[in-house]
């Protein structure tokens, strides 16, 4: 059975995007941008929502492969190696390596977490919010950089309600601080 992680990297007011929409977090160095390589080789399925899948399309770009850093390579292959599952009912289709659902996130999120060993990860808050919910997620790794963005989108979604318990903090690069924790129970809705 595998592990559900939603991770992302946030801002001291743990905010994952700013309040026009862009990510306004400063883009990791190579230090750091190796520890999301290992997380991303990691992964045995990456959950996706809309947004985020479309922001993280750029890694399936070939000049990816060209004018890129190595670090960057790196990830771009990692990214593309990883099976990917997209939750949008308005996308048409996805690139490579990537599949499809229209509806049923919850039920798909629980059979894949029955049938996978490993960790999936889970990308985009509003997703996070409905595996929350549903009390499929296993652990929450904020990745705190030290920066206030005032508003935007939150890492945690709006009314959702949870009792968490740590299980560790860690020092990176760029002072960004890994805080994770396990839920240990839904509260409310």
């Amino acid at each position: 059975m595998a592990t559900i992680v939603y991770a992302m990297l946030t801002s001291l007011d743990c905010y994952i995007a700013g309040p026009g929409g862009d990510i306004g977090l400063p883009v990791p160095e190579e230090e750091l941008h190796r520890h999301f390589n290992d997380e991303m080789r990691r992964t045995s399925i990456a959950l996706c929502g809309r947004r985020m899948y479309e922001t993280m399309r750029f890694w399936d770009s070939p000049e990816r492969e060209i004018c890129a850093e190595d670090v960057e390579r790196d990830f771009a292959r990692a990214w593309r190696e990883t099976p990917k599952v997209v939750f949008s009912t308005t996308l048409r289709e996805v690139g490579p390596n990537a599949r499809l659902m229209k509806s049923d996130v919850e039920a798909v999120a629980r059979s894949l977490k029955a049938d996978t060993d490993g960790e999936i990860s889970v990308s985009g808050a509003e997703l996070a919010g409905q595996l929350a919910r549903a009390g499929l997620i296993d652990e929450y790794r904020l990745y705190m950089h030290p920066v206030v963005l005032g508003g935007g989108k939150p890492y945690f979604q709006s009314g959702l309600s949870l009792a968490l318990k740590p299980l560790g903090t860690r020092r990176l690069a760029q002072g960004v601080t890994l805080l994770r924790y396990a839920p240990e129970a839904t509260r409310s809705d």
